[in-house]
């Protein structure tokens, strides 16, 4: 089964809408603005972005004393966690589509970080508010060879670790004089 949406907090609407509509190519297509239940009568922007896979990437932004100013929204390191662990990975249909992928989010001063791997490459940028994202592409059909290993290595107490991927990072352009 598919995921509707995936929502998250901001605490700066006006980057995050820039970063989910310009740096990562996502449509803005509802707002819904509603009372969080707080006795303190707060309430909420719950904003949606369709991301062209069918389906949809969710922020919240509130207004609500009882949570105040201040709530941390960079879900890994908030928790104390390297940035790496908790993300958000976005579909990128073909190896193609991640290279444009990079070059628009190297277009909007963003350094890239790529990684190959082996079954997929991705590339991985933080939004304003501290989340990490992914582009990732698919580069070969995951079979019943994977799924048996997958199996084997969930039960393994002690696994081997695998090498780390080779990262290549595509240095932000600079901006273009008009």
């Amino acid at each position: 089964m598919a995921f509707h949406h995936v929502a998250l907090a901001t605490r700066d609407l006006r980057a995050t809408h820039r970063f989910y509509s310009e740096a990562m190519g996502f449509e803005l297509v509802k707002v819904v603005v509603a009372p969080t239940g707080s006795p303190e009568g707060g309430w909420a922007k719950h904003v949606f972005y369709d991301t062209g896979g069918g389906g949809l990437f969710a922020v919240w932004e509130l207004h609500d004393e009882a949570v105040g100013e201040d709530y941390a929204t960079a879900i890994s390191t908030g928790l104390g966690l390297p940035e790496w662990v908790n993300h958000v990975a976005f579909d990128a249909p073909d190896l193609e589509a991640l290279a444009d992928c990079t070059r628009r989010w190297q277009q909007q001063g963003i350094d890239v970080v790529e990684l190959d791997h082996g079954w997929c490459r991705s590339i991985y940028a933080s939004d304003p508010s501290g989340i990490l994202v992914e582009f990732c592409c698919s580069t070969r059909v995951l079979d019943e060879a994977d799924r048996a290993e997958a199996l084997r290595l969930l039960e393994d107490p002690a696994p081997a670790k695998e090498e780390m991927p080779a990262i290549t990072v595509h240095k932000a352009m600079a901006p273009s004089a008009t």
